[in-house]
Parts: C-alpha cells; sequence; structure tokens
C-alpha cells in the first residue's frame, strides 16, 4: 500500500483530544494534522519526535494533514493510522500473500457478523470454510524487539475475540491476526499488564481454536506493506 500523497517530515508539538496534534513542519509552520488512533500511543506521542505527515486537498476534510508515521530516526519507523493496517492486509491478501490464507480468492471486508460487529475481512474459497479475520494495530514496545497489544483497555477488542470464538463453536474457521506496525519488532506478546481481561480471552479463544497470527510490516515515508511472520515473544525474549 502506497500513501496516496508523498509524506511530508515534521517535529510533533503535542497530541491532545486523541485525534488531533499540533505539528512543525520543516520550514516552521506550525499545522494541526487528524491522528488516526484512538489508542494511548504510549510511547510514541512526545513532543519534539520527528514524524511524517500527509497532506490533503479534499475539500470535505477540515483538517489538510493526516499524521502517518513516527521516525524513531535510527532506520526505524512506527505507523500511527490504524485504518492503514486493514489497507496493506486487503492487498497482500488480494495478491494471496499471507501464509495460512493464500488459498481463499474471495476477500470480503466490513462483513457484519456477531452482536452488531463487522468483520474485518471474511475469506471464501471452493471447497474452504469461511475464514473470519479480525486484525489489530500493534505500535506498543516497551522493551527492545518486543511488540505488545494493546497499548490500552479495550472491551471492543475484548468483545471481538468472543465473537471469534463463537464463530469457531458455529464451524467456521476465525483467525485474530495482529498486524505489528514497528520495523524494529522481532516477536509479539499480550500487554497482560495492561489489560488482563483482553489476555485471558486471547487465551481462552486460542484455547478454542481461533487461529492468532503475528505478521510485521515493512514501512518507510512511501507506504506500508506486510512483512514476515513474527513468533511469540518469550518471558525473557522472543522465542
Amino acid at each position: 500500500m502506497r500513501f496516496p500523497s508523498p509524506l511530508v517530515p515534521a517535529r510533533l508539538i503535542r497530541r491532545y483530544k486523541r485525534f488531533l496534534a499540533d505539528c512543525r513542519l520543516e520550514d516552521g509552520r506550525e499545522v494541526t494534522a487528524h491522528c488516526a488512533n484512538p489508542g494511548s500511543m504510549m510511547g510514541l506521542a512526545e513532543p519534539g519526535m520527528k514524524i511524517w505527515l500527509e497532506p490533503n486537498d479534499d475539500p470535505k476534510k477540515k483538517l489538510k494533514w493526516g499524521w502517518r508515521l513516527v521516525d524513531h530516526e535510527n532506520g526505524h519507523f512506527t505507523g500511527v493510522d490504524t485504518s492503514v493496517p486493514n489497507r496493506a492486509l486487503r492487498a497482500a491478501l488480494e495478491a494471496r500473500e499471507v501464509p495460512g490464507l493464500a488459498a481463499y480468492d474471495v476477500v470480503r471486508a466490513e462483513v457484519k457478523y456477531g452482536q452488531a460487529s463487522r468483520i474485518d475481512f471474511l475469506l471464501q474459497g471452493e471447497g474452504l470454510r469461511d475464514a473470519w479475520v479480525e486484525v489489530k494495530s500493534v505500535t506498543l514496545s516497551r522493551a527492545p524487539g518486543r511488540a505488545e497489544f494493546p497499548d490500552s483497555v479495550t472491551a471492543r477488542g475484548t468483545k471481538h475475540l468472543h465473537e471469534l470464538t463463537a464463530m469457531v463453536e458455529a464451524g467456521h474457521r476465525a483467525v485474530m491476526l495482529f498486524l505489528v506496525q514497528r520495523t524494529d519488532a522481532a516477536c509479539f506478546a499480550p500487554a497482560a499488564d495492561i489489560d488482563p481481561v483482553y489476555a485471558a480471552a486471547l487465551a481462552q479463544a486460542e484455547s478454542a481454536g481461533v487461529e492468532v497470527l503475528m505478521h510485521g510490516t515493512r514501512i518507510t515515508p512511501e507506504g506500508v506493506t506486510l512483512g514476515p511472520e513474527l513468533p511469540r515473544c518469550g518471558t525473557s525474549g522472543c522465542v
């Protein structure tokens, strides 16, 4: 997935009201950008951080900038827009590039299921069980190489796990896919100290037959594409 418009570097002044960020462009101008991320963005919203913004000239949009990336200035990036993973993953699913899901030739997005919910992707193929795929954007890292989810309590995420479990019980295939939007991540683990209810629900869902996939991403100011599968982190590192 390529960004529709070339990104512009800036420095973060502050993030506030969850969805707003004041930023300073390299020419000194101060602008307000839309921050498409409802999470805490722990470790990613410190004043002075180098970030990348996407400009737009859409008259229907009040804000003319969107915050897309954090540049860690060490060769690594984190994607902060939670809508990007679904776009990048859809492209990979349609190209049949996701291991374990490549047999499906029909990709449907935002299909109703569960209790007033919509699944991110419903995959279908001749002779195959339908696969219901929920996607979560992972941006938290509190230790080198270790990516974690969630970065704040997520009752909605727990609900999704219960609904995936119900799909398995109904005879379908259900997949929880964690897409890690950090190029410095080597493994993934649930952040049980932040949301123990979610971590317990994830363990229960796995025991019930929900498949858990973890993928990294390749991120540059030009775009985001699917990266390799990631292992589960051990208690003292990645395994």
